[in-house]
């Protein structure tokens, strides 16, 4: 009865909150239905797993609404040969998800003991294809990449701060971030085109709690 009752309020979120929400990728709708996502959610909110919700992980951090999830696998259309760079590791979830659409997954988060619980989540889960570490990605750009595809989980205020990720990117790899303050902030997949020619999609207005170590916009003064 318990397992039935998960597997029901898991249905209900891809059906009520995710497909609504024009997610149809059936890649991404496939991984976000078998991954154990109340496996990843802290244990006092795990009844909140499969809620319209963002799920509080400590440090003022929180699982990203399940549409945005949704949103973010679907917009990057990771490849089984995808070397992805995900930038705030969080509670490991999005983490599995890349894993298991891509061949390899570059994770980074500020927080050290959010990467040593998603290292013993993934680990739970037989995920083998990550690489986690801590660190602030603002401040260095991986060395591991060029990368097929970047999600970043936080946002950045202004498009300049943005490029950091975007100059990690290869030739026709995606790049999904928030950009701008509350309450004007879009959703943007940023693909290369080539070298130094990039086009960008606005997905959807929503509001991130802004990348640790951001620069708020500058005002203008009269």
């Amino acid at each position: 009865m318990i397992e039935s009752s998960i597997e029901r309020a898991r249905f209900n979120m891809i059906e009520q909150q995710i497909r609504p929400w024009e997610v149809l990728s059936p890649a991404a709708l496939e991984t976000l239905q078998t991954l154990p996502r109340e496996a990843f959610a802290p244990a006092a909110y795990r009844g909140l797993a499969f809620a319209d919700c963002e799920i509080p992980l400590g440090h003022g951090e929180a699982m990203l609404f399940p549409r945005i999830e949704g949103k973010a696998l679907q917009s990057l259309d990771i490849q089984p040969s995808d070397l992805v760079y995900e930038v705030g590791t969080g509670s490991g979830f999005l983490t599995a998800c890349l894993a298991k659409l891509a061949r390899q997954v570059v994770s980074i988060d500020i927080h050290a003991d959010f990467t040593e619980q998603a290292a013993a989540r993934l680990d739970e889960m037989g995920i083998h294809n990550v690489s986690l570490s801590t660190g602030n990605a603002l401040q260095t750009p991986s060395i591991k990449g060029p990368f097929d595809a970047i999600l970043v989980s936080g946002s950045v205020p202004t498009s300049e701060q943005a490029e950091i990720f975007r100059s990690q990117l290869k030739p026709g790899g995606r790049l999904f971030i928030a950009v701008g303050e509350a309450p004007v902030m879009e959703l943007l997949l940023i693909t290369r085109e080539s070298e130094r020619a990039f086009r960008e999609e606005a997905i959807l207005e929503t509001e991130l709690k802004a990348l640790q170590g951001a620069a708020p916009a500058k005002s203008f003064e009269f």
